[in-house]
């Protein structure tokens, strides 16, 4: 097992998420005068934000593992994980490491990855987080964790107030919290599938959006409002080149995962598979116009067109326009 007292941690994996929460736990390590962040990313120049603040970058994941004690992974999908897993396998001593990934992945991948950490002696934590980057940055994502218990005693100082608000310790199964993250994204999906309908309705119904998003902020709570303003704010269409609070194909990729789940579960989520349907032709709108970069509550875009509005909403038109006035003075 990793030393209790004083590990020394690493970060593999420097997107969006990754660097936010990277950033975090190097400047709690220099608050608490432990050993500096250790880290690596295949573009290693997405490093130099860590390094100003006095990370250590290493050459390979091998370096990083032979150096740390405790190792969190941040990535896009399974095959990521699965590559820089058997990278991690590659290094020659791996007992008593604890690896902790946060990731969203498929159940089964997080099953056959501690599988086969653990027959070398390594400890998987399997610690999905829920929230965009913003929370990421902030340090308020809501963070599951599931694994042996040991392990999860020598991370939590390392996670609750650092990069995460609260923390969820569901089982010392891992797979288990990609499960529950599982879950929680295909109710997002739900919840953003039936918010985008209410709201086209209350357009076209002309009832109006800003009506509708102020029961939704008095009756239903924050996240049903902020969910609404992804779409009349215009953040399902983000302005060119500016990156979407969680891009779509990402969102594609964990509804599928809800999708399959519940079918090797012997049942199906139909909500999860109309949301998926809309997600995957917003993912061919997007191709149409050049690959441009979507939020995955770009399926709000479907549903206007599906009820015979354009897919850019009044806000983004006059968002946009304005940029192209600008940027022609």
């Amino acid at each position: 097992m990793a030393s209790t007292e004083h590990p020394v941690v690493g970060w593999i994996g420097l997107g969006s998420m990754g660097m936010a929460m990277a950033r975090n736990i190097q400047k709690f390590l220099q608050r608490e005068g432990r050993p500096q962040l250790r880290y690596w990313n295949r573009t290693a120049s997405r490093g130099e934000p860590l390094k100003s603040l006095g990370g250590i970058g290493c050459e390979s994941i091998v370096q990083l593992v032979a150096e740390c004690d405790l190792i969190f992974i941040s990535t896009s999908d399974d095959a990521a994980l699965i590559g820089i897993v058997d990278q991690i396998l590659s290094a020659e001593d791996i007992d008593g490491k604890i690896i902790v990934d946060t990731t969203t992945v498929h159940a089964n991948t997080t099953k056959e990855t501690n599988e086969k950490l653990k027959s070398r002696g390594a400890s998987l934590i399997a610690a999905p987080v829920f929230g965009a980057t913003p929370a990421a940055e902030s340090g308020t994502v809501l963070m599951g964790m599931a694994g042996p218990k040991a392990a999860i005693e020598i991370v939590s100082p390392f996670v609750k107030g650092v990069l995460a608000s609260q923390v969820m310790v569901v089982s010392e199964q891992p797979q288990k919290a990609s499960l529950l993250k599982t879950l929680g994204n295909f109710i997002i999906a739900g919840m953003m599938e039936t918010i985008g309908e209410a709201q086209v309705f209350a357009e076209k119904s002309e009832l109006g959006t800003a009506t509708l998003e102020k029961l939704l902020e008095l009756n239903f709570g924050s996240l049903m409002h902020s969910t609404s303003t992804r779409m009349t704010q215009g953040v399902y269409l983000p302005g060119e080149g500016e990156s979407p609070w969680s891009s779509l194909e990402l969102g594609i990729k964990d509804v599928q995962h809800g999708v399959t789940s519940a079918q090797d579960a012997g049942m199906r989520l139909k909500v999860a598979e109309v949301a998926l349907e809309n997600m995957t032709r917003a993912k061919t709108f997007a191709d149409a116009h050049g690959g441009r970069s979507l939020d995955s509550s770009a399926g709000y875009g479907i549903i206007r067109q599906d009820a015979g509005l354009e897919f850019e909403n009044t806000f983004v038109k006059e968002r946009d326009s304005a940029k192209e006035t600008g940027g022609s003075q």
